[in-house]
């Protein structure tokens, strides 16, 4: 019989239950030794499930919520923006030996030049208290033989509606790598046949890394935006484990210059 445990059916099988062990810790005290014995059998029995469920539900309610879409902005802004690949669990979830511009989900894509891969990619669950991303993505990297390493994010089209020069577009990521590793991004904003570039830095010193692109003195054609994507550049990646456990993208206006 299937019981909903918020419904009315539910509460009072709880009661019944609860009842029934009540009635069996008072019988404790002076009931006969043999029942004692069946008493304690079931209670041990009964208390491994409900180790284990206690187990289950205390792993799972400390991990961010799927789905969630919280994380810090800064004031004033007027678009955020966090990869599905972070909030939603992916139908394929990974691949091994990848090749060049092969895709995780809609909006992340490898490109490399290795002539044999030995990259994998695979969408992880986030476990740590700090994480506010329910997913992070990990990427493994044994032999390397090419010169270029990256990952392509596509950003939606809400990014560029109203982007003007006087913007700021600040990328907030949180990546943990087994070896010491530099990492680029790149923005790249589609103007008709020009693509506009900003490069800069992730310095992974600290927890977090964040990197703001000033779009103030770019020869961005504001009339012309047709879209952007994000470049993460690895540099000698061979023989490491990159896990990103958070990425996102807001875009406020900067001060009066």
């Amino acid at each position: 019989m299937k019981v909903e445990w918020n419904g009315l059916n539910g509460k009072l099988f709880q009661r019944l239950i609860l009842m029934r062990w009540t009635g069996w810790v008072r019988r404790a005290e002076w009931a006969d030794l043999n029942d004692l014995r069946r008493m304690r059998m079931a209670s041990r029995q009964l208390r491994i499930q409900i180790d284990r469920l206690l187990a289950i539900a205390d792993n799972r309610l400390a991990l961010p919520r799927i789905g969630a879409a919280t994380f810090p902005k800064p004031s004033g802004t007027d678009w955020s923006w966090r990869p599905e690949l972070w909030n939603r669990p992916l139908p394929v979830s990974g691949a091994a030996a990848v090749e060049t511009k092969a895709q995780l989900g809609d909006e992340i894509t490898i490109h490399h030049d290795c002539r044999a891969s030995e990259v994998t990619l695979r969408q992880t669950r986030n476990q740590r208290e700090s994480d506010l991303a329910p997913f992070g993505l990990r990427m493994d990297v044994f032999g390397f033989d090419g010169s270029f390493l990256s990952l392509a994010i596509e950003v939606p089209g809400a990014g560029c509606q109203g982007l003007h020069k006087q913007h700021l577009i600040r990328l907030d990521a949180r990546i943990e790598c087994e070896r010491p590793l530099e990492i680029f991004a790149r923005l790249n904003i589609r103007c008709g046949p020009n693509t506009e570039q900003f490069v800069r830095e992730l310095l992974l010193t600290e927890a977090a890394a964040m990197v703001e692109f000033d779009l103030a003195f770019s020869k961005l054609n504001e009339k012309r935006i047709e879209g952007m994507w994000l470049d993460l550049i690895f540099d000698n990646p061979q023989m490491n484990q990159v896990t990103i456990h958070e990425l996102t993208l807001c875009r406020h206006p900067r001060a009066g210059l």
